[in-house]
């Protein structure tokens, strides 16, 4: 209890300083709401339901893209380690479009699937599945030859090597991968939402902005921070707690 209560003590620094900071003007209000105000304007956003029904919308569009991310990425990284074929294929994709802004893509998604749901969850699978491709090649490649002679030796059949091998050995990567995907689908969320979207928490960002209701834009991007925040928490606990492929 100690140990976290250190660990998140910096938060609660910068909290106070953020509060003192906007009470004595130091930065001026417009530009900087106390603490306390943009609490109570998030507060206000959640029992009128604006924020719950905006929120709902990003995080399904967040967690569909992302789950189809760690689905096809993986699959295709492994398969790129484990076939030539599909690496020869494959691996140029991966590094023309690893280093591409992945925002730049906002506009071609619009254009194929409009402003709806459809351009934001291509988006973030688009942006997620490289990490998630990458960090499953990775893992498969470092796969210890030992275990896969020993396994071919005992008559394992290759799919039966795939399965019981490989795909164990490349797991820590891949969940590295993930990981990196989950922030990445946050960023990548709420900037196409910002430019493309009637509904989400970007949306609701540049609105509360653009009218000068500085305290629920404030409050909004706490939001977004918390969740992101909270989402890389569990992830770690959970993967914490399931070791198994780890023996």
């Amino acid at each position: 209890m100690k140990q976290s209560l250190l660990r998140y003590l910096p938060l609660l620094l910068l909290a106070i300083a953020w509060e003192i900071v906007a009470r004595f003007e130091l930065v001026s209000t417009s530009a900087l709401p106390p603490l306390t105000e943009v609490i109570s304007a998030g507060v206000a956003m959640v029992k009128d339901g604006e924020l719950i029904s905006n929120g709902a919308s990003s995080l399904y569009r967040a967690g569909a893209g992302l789950a189809l991310a760690i689905l096809i990425g993986g699959t295709v990284g492994i398969a790129m380690a484990w076939w030539k074929p599909v690496n020869v294929l494959v691996a140029p994709i991966v590094e023309i479009f690893y280093p591409l802004p992945k925002s730049a893509l906002i506009p071609v998604t619009v254009i194929w699937l409009g402003f709806g749901d459809g351009s934001k969850i291509l988006l973030i699978f688009l942006g997620c599945m490289l990490p998630v491709t990458i960090g499953a090649f990775n893992g498969a490649r470092s796969s210890e030859q030992v275990l896969v002679w020993s396994a071919r030796s005992m008559g394992a059949s290759r799919l039966r090597m795939l399965w019981d091998v490989v795909v164990p050995s490349a797991m820590p990567e891949l969940l590295n991968g993930v990981r990196t995907a989950l922030a990445l689908s946050f960023i990548l969320l709420v900037s196409s939402e910002l430019i493309v979207a009637q509904k989400g928490f970007g949306y609701l960002i540049g609105f509360t902005g653009a009218n000068g209701n500085y305290d629920a834009m404030y409050a909004v991007v706490l939001t977004v921070a918390f969740l992101g925040f909270a989402a890389d928490r569990i992830y770690l606990q959970i993967t914490r707690r399931a070791p198994a492929w780890r023996d």
